[in-house]
């Protein structure tokens, strides 16, 4: 039996990918910008909405925008993504600046 294998093109035809490896590293392709970064999380911007990486010890090891290509290393707790410009958010701040 072939098993047919299925890509998702997007609006800018750039494929959305994400490979994890032993929650160590993961490479995203279809990455449009960077919106932030620091040790504990990464915002990317995806041709699929923004993507939140959170975890511990991460830095970008390889970036390239010209190919929407980025690759993390340090240890990833979670991925989620977001349709919206910023996560619903319940800390302490959130809830005085209201």
């Amino acid at each position: 039996m072939i098993e047919e294998r299925k890509t998702t093109q997007t609006k800018s035809n750039i494929v959305h990918n994400i490979i994890m490896e032993d929650r160590k590293k993961v490479s995203v392709c279809g990455v449009e910008e960077v919106d932030s970064f620091d040790e504990s999380s990464i915002i990317l911007k995806t041709t699929m909405g923004t993507l939140y990486i959170k975890g511990s010890g991460m830095h970008i090891n390889k970036l390239s925008l010209e190919t929407g290509e980025v690759t993390v290393d340090g240890l990833v707790d979670s991925c989620l993504y977001s349709d919206t410009e910023k996560p619903s958010a319940s800390g302490f701040f959130n809830k005085l600046f209201k």
